[in-house]
């Protein structure tokens, strides 16, 4: 098959933690904000809010409150996805209505429209040699976030995704190896995988740390307790 421009794009890009001390031009930065209005959007409500963080004192808050990532701070441009059923809510009360209180449902429709619309802005910003990185941390210490970016009841940050044009390291990098297709495509339903295939699966993509070591730095990690408690906080406003 011949080669594919959008495929090859999409098979180049890595995330990128060290940038280049330089600004992305506006009109550059504008086509990556743009690119997610085209994002798909369910019911084509936009169920997202996109907090643009310019401000040199808020980005070196969130450096600190996504788990001390210093490289936060110096990114160029900062954006904030939220998953935002406060203004569809408002919305309707502004019409006359007596609108429902929005429910775990309508928090996980908005997160998708939020998370779409964020990957088609790390595809266009990989298309424009910017690169970029999504912050899952931002979902930690979620009361000190709320505070700091001022979010109203019904809005949670599914994704902050930090963008700048890649050093000359992060170009040359080699991509972190994917798990093979026949772990993660099932055909049909639900294949559960016996342990003797899941520990194959681990060692084919990692060949230099322990699954226990994996599993401490990751899943029993502070930070990632923190995510799950800060989500719970977060939760209680959608139920």
């Amino acid at each position: 098959m011949k080669e594919n421009e959008v495929i090859r794009q999409l098979t180049a890009r890595k995330s990128v933690r060290a940038f280049e001390d330089r600004e992305i031009p506006q009109a550059v930065k504008d086509e990556i904000i743009g690119a997610a209005f085209e994002a798909p959007t369910a019911g084509n409500m936009m169920l997202y809010t996109i907090i643009d963080v310019t401000d040199r004192n808020i980005k070196q808050q969130l450096s600190v409150l996504c788990d001390h990532q210093p490289f936060i701070a110096k990114a160029p441009v900062v954006l904030v996805f939220l998953a935002d059923y406060e203004r569809w809510f408002n919305t309707f009360v502004a019409a006359g209505m007596t609108p429902r209180k929005p429910g775990a449902g309508d928090l996980l429709l908005s997160c998708s429209d939020a998370l779409i619309a964020a990957q088609n802005t790390v595809t266009a910003a990989q298309s424009l040699g910017v690169g970029s990185c999504y912050i899952g941390d931002i979902l930690e210490n979620c009361e000190k976030v709320r505070t700091l970016l001022s979010l109203p009841r019904y809005t949670l940050p599914a994704a902050m995704v930090v963008y700048g044009y890649p050093t000359k390291q992060q170009l040359e990098r080699e991509k972190p190896r994917r798990f093979d297709r026949s772990h993660i495509v099932h055909a049909n339903s639900y294949r559960s995988m016996q342990p003797e295939e899941l520990l194959a699966m681990y060692h084919e993509q990692n060949t230099n740390e322990s699954i226990e070591d994996f599993c401490k730095r990751k899943y029993l990690s502070g930070f990632a307790l923190e995510m799950n408690r800060s989500a719970s906080e977060y939760l209680k406003n959608f139920r």
